[in-house]
């Protein structure tokens, strides 16, 4: 999932009775897209855990994406690509977002990263660089595709703070438009007070820098060279957060510096029921809500407000936006 590895199995591990209220949760959340949304009308799994479980090919994308002929509108005049977490990959990361967007008539593409395969389980574990450098040759397919003179980026957990490094140093300056991250962690985790914990010890959680785990611990080198220039003026940033993130702690450090091209945005400001931990928020209804409002400004949706819980979701029919 999308966190560093050595948190990934315990994670998972779930008791009997809660993997089964998931499960079904799953099944009650997966809804029809709204009426007025184009021609596709895919379903939408709100349940991370339930979706990543059931859906664990990783060289399938999401439902939604990766139409190689799918015709860029007025409304939409930039393709969207979806950027997954570390240990995770594009199907299991975007079983939300991906029809959200697609049914909104947005020409959606996802992509695999620093895998130790293309065709591994587990992606985004490799030294982030490297993967940044995937993400820009991605995008140069995803723009002779479709002719667009920019792409929108949405990233979770590291797929929200990676895309700055090819923003910042390899080109992304003036290919990417709109940039919305989702849980990302853009000044790295304390993984809740683990790095200071082992620092007492006299242990660095740092010491194998070529790898996306490390990297992404508070104070790494990778992230003080990332943060000079923590954005560009011709990129608009929106981060969306919440306030029950274990993973990225504490979890203002999602957030950019303020400026006049970053939005931040954490969820209960908005809802005050969603409970969204760090995994959930690649699915949590309220942040696709928000999505498509970073997205589209012009045309905004309404966010619903319901209660969304940790590794299970909304507890409650979705309405459509």
């Amino acid at each position: 999932m999308p966190f560093p590895r050595f948190l990934k199995r315990p994670r998972l591990v779930l008791p009997t009775a809660l993997a089964t209220l998931a499960v079904t949760t799953a099944l009650a959340s997966v809804l029809a897209a709204p009426a007025h949304a184009a021609t596709t009308d895919l379903p939408v799994n709100y349940d991370f855990i339930a979706g990543a479980v059931t859906n664990t090919s990783p060289t399938i994308p999401p439902p939604g994406a990766n139409n190689w002929s799918c015709q860029l509108t007025a409304a939409h005049p930039y393709p969207v690509i979806l950027v997954h977490g570390t240990d995770a990959n594009m199907d299991d990361n975007w079983q939300a977002a991906s029809p959200v967007l697609a049914n909104h008539g947005y020409c959606v593409y996802a992509f695999n990263y620093g895998g130790d395969t293309p065709t591994s389980l587990t992606q985004g574990t490799g030294e982030i660089g490297a993967s940044a450098a995937q993400l820009a040759t991605f995008v140069n397919q995803v723009l002779t595709a479709t002719g667009a003179a920019k792409v929108d980026l949405v990233g979770h957990s590291e797929g929200g703070m990676m895309p700055r490094y090819y923003i910042n140093f390899l080109g992304g300056a003036s290919t990417v438009h709109d940039f919305v991250a989702l849980a990302p962690d853009n000044y790295g985790t304390t993984l809740d007070g683990l790095t200071l914990l082992a620092s007492e010890f006299g242990v660095s959680l740092d010491s194998t820098p070529e790898t996306a785990g490390s990297e992404q611990i508070a104070g790494s080198a990778f992230l003080a060279h990332l943060n000079v220039n923590p954005t560009v003026p011709s990129v608009h940033y929106t981060d969306i957060e919440s306030k029950d993130d274990e993973i990225v702690t504490p979890y203002t450090s999602s957030f950019l510096p303020a400026a006049p091209n970053v939005t931040n945005i954490t969820v209960q400001d908005v809802c005050a029921q969603d409970e969204s931990d760090h995994i959930e928020m690649g699915a949590d209804p309220v942040a696709m809500a928000l999505m498509l409002n970073a997205l589209d400004p012009a045309a905004p949706v309404k966010v619903p407000c319901l209660l969304v819980l940790p590794l299970i979701g909304p507890l409650s029919a979705v309405p459509s936006f």
